[in-house]
């Protein structure tokens, strides 16, 4: 049974500031967004006059805005990411997601730091380490199990932010050099140019294909709806949805998928407001390769190998086809509109094709579709009527207030906060009646306020005559009054101060990701001597480990050693362009990692 007396957070992800406030109208409780550079998302930047538009925008709703700057830095990066997170505090920002170690060496502003998952963080000895370090939150590695989690709760008072949707990534976050050593594109700096999304063939050492041309090292999309219960009794602080990089209708719709799941099963929320939405989500519409609880429960197939393209929502199977149309076999509430977006898979890999009319059960493609045969399964990864109603959603999410009235003065409270209008040269209201009535209807006209008048309560026997021009100007005032005062009144999180501890962990060499002097000398203060700089700084890929996982190619294809020890032998990817990679499978951890050649 789930404590209810727990809160939890829901944490949004947010390309700009329009995504932002779409997250915060449909219940988010915190926004990750990035600043103008030094984000794991490069290409989701947002300058400070917005950020700060955030902050006041989020901060009426007791929204927490935290700033990505998770990158690995160089020493005069460094300098100017220290001048930037000043920057940030000062516009009111409440947390940095860091990955560099050189920040912890560095002088920062009185703010609050979460350890990003970048940092690879997947036992309870690293996430002590953070702990002891005096870091609030340590942001866990997607590939851990529900009893992981469990254990690490057991052994920590950190708060713990755990991701529950979205794109994952294949190798363990913070340990994939792929991208880096393929193109000079590294994911540690922001740059990822999505290797594990291109086609690759499986080789043994005698160079016969296993598989060939095959999104080998693609994965599913994360979904955790099933385990929120679980993660809350467990005691997880936050839950992050991923897409930094996702649209508005996108956030809109799973913001709202699991701020109503989160509400059915937690009722107490550490943020503000009541949502007023006018769409159900639902997140088999919005992109997804196919949904995996990933290694949370039970074993799964967990790979999207056909293809690294959203399918979307499955509709059935083809039952007809010609070279005009063909027919499927549809719920009774599934409707296929004009201009929906089908796919299905070939040996080609996903096709794609509008729908051009719907007459009756016939779908007419906008174009002849030649592998449309009878058992393909269709699917829409585009639903434009869903699509259009999101975008158009007046979604909103307002606070409730209570007005009150008496002889001497008006009053706006939210429960923790008043704000009130007095009232001078008493004049009373000949028809009492009459003046009640006009004042409950101009100040239920909450116009584009951040409130909700729920209660207008008048107080004593006596009502002031009031013009209906002063109603509205009073009305107005207390509204922005209010608005002011909840920002006031805001509590930002306290400062993160470092403490020096012990290093639990044996690696010392690139994979601790030292891009700067001040992370290297960080690390010595730890008593650690790092053996190496990361491979960005070095160049020295070979025979390095390029990507470490937890999806195993061997368990994928069943060919996993515990069951077929007769599978035995040196295994490579194949790219495109031949190049061969050894494969190495930790068979005790279940992990595989990826060399480089």
């Amino acid at each position: 049974m789930v404590n209810k007396s727990k809160t939890v957070e829901l944490l949004a992800p947010a390309q700009n500031l329009i995504c932002a406030k779409a997250a915060i109208n449909c219940g988010a409780d915190a926004i990750y967004i990035g600043a103008s550079s030094f984000g794991a998302r490069k290409n989701a930047g947002n300058n400070l006059e917005d950020i700060k538009e955030l902050v006041q925008y989020a901060h009426k709703f007791n929204v927490k805005i935290y700033v990505t700057i998770n990158t690995i830095l160089d020493d005069n990066e460094l300098e100017e990411a220290v001048k930037l997170i000043y920057e940030l505090n000062e516009i009111g920002v409440d947390a940095i997601i860091f990955q560099d170690m050189g920040l912890l060496n560095s002088n920062l502003p009185d703010i609050e730091l979460h350890a990003s998952t970048q940092c690879n963080i997947r036992t309870k000895e690293k996430v002590q380490f953070f702990l002891k370090l005096g870091i609030k939150r340590a942001i866990l590695a997607r590939e851990l199990s529900i009893d992981k989690i469990k254990e690490i709760r057991k052994n920590t008072n950190i708060e713990l932010e755990c991701f529950i949707h979205g794109a994952l990534c294949v190798s363990y976050s913070g340990q994939c050099y792929m991208s880096a050593y393929i193109g000079g594109r590294s994911a540690n700096r922001g740059e990822c140019a999505q290797a594990c999304r291109k086609k690759y063939s499986l080789m043994n050492k005698n160079g016969k294909i296993i598989a060939k041309d095959k999104y080998l090292l693609s994965l599913k999309d994360f979904c955790a709806k099933d385990y929120i219960k679980e993660l809350i009794d467990i005691g997880v602080t936050s839950f992050k949805i991923e897409g930094r990089l996702k649209d508005e209708t996108y956030v809109k719709n799973v913001v709202l998928f699991y701020r109503n799941l989160i509400d059915e099963i937690c009722k107490n929320k550490p943020s503000d407001g009541k949502i007023y939405s006018d769409f159900t989500p639902n997140i088999n519409k919005t992109f997804n390769r196919g949904y995996t609880s990933y290694f949370l429960g039970k074993e799964e197939d967990i790979t999207s190998m056909e293809t690294p393209k959203s399918k979307g929502e499955y509709l059935g199977k083809v039952n007809f086809s010609d070279k005009k149309y063909f027919t499927i076999n549809l719920s009774n509430k599934t409707k296929i509109n004009p201009q929906d977006g089908l796919c299905y898979l070939t040996n080609e890999g996903l096709k794609g094709f509008l729908v051009n009319k719907v007459e009756g059960n016939k779908i007419f493609p906008n174009n002849f579709q030649p592998n449309l045969k009878k058992g393909i399964e269709i699917f829409r990864n585009q639903d434009v009527e869903f699509e259009n109603k999101i975008k158009n959603s007046k979604t909103k999410r307002l606070i409730s207030a209570a007005f009150k009235i008496n002889e001497n003065e008006i009053t706006l409270t939210d429960n923790k906060n008043k704000v009130s209008y007095k009232i001078e040269n008493f004049e009373q209201a000949k028809d009492m009646e009459k003046m009640k009535q006009n004042i409950e209807k101009c100040f239920k006209k909450t116009g584009d306020s951040i409130f909700r008048a729920e209660e207008i309560i008048f107080e004593g026997k006596k009502i002031p005559f009031m013009p209906l021009s002063l109603l509205n100007e009073i009305r107005r005032n207390l509204f922005l009054e209010l608005e002011n005062l909840r920002l006031k009144n805001y509590k930002k999180p306290s400062k993160t101060k470092i403490t020096p501890t012990k290093y639990t962990e044996n690696q010392t060499d690139y994979r601790l990701n030292i891009f700067n002097k001040k992370a290297f000398e960080f690390y010595e203060m730890l008593k650690i001597k790092p053996k190496e700089f990361s491979l960005e700084k070095t160049g020295d890929f070979k025979g390095k480990e390029i990507m470490r996982c937890k999806h195993c190619i061997r368990r994928s294809l069943n060919l996993c050693l515990k069951n077929n020890p007769k599978e035995k032998g040196e295994l490579f990817l194949v790219d495109e362009k031949n190049k061969k990679y050894p494969i190495i499978f930790d068979c005790k951890n279940c992990e595989m990692a990826i060399i480089a050649p």
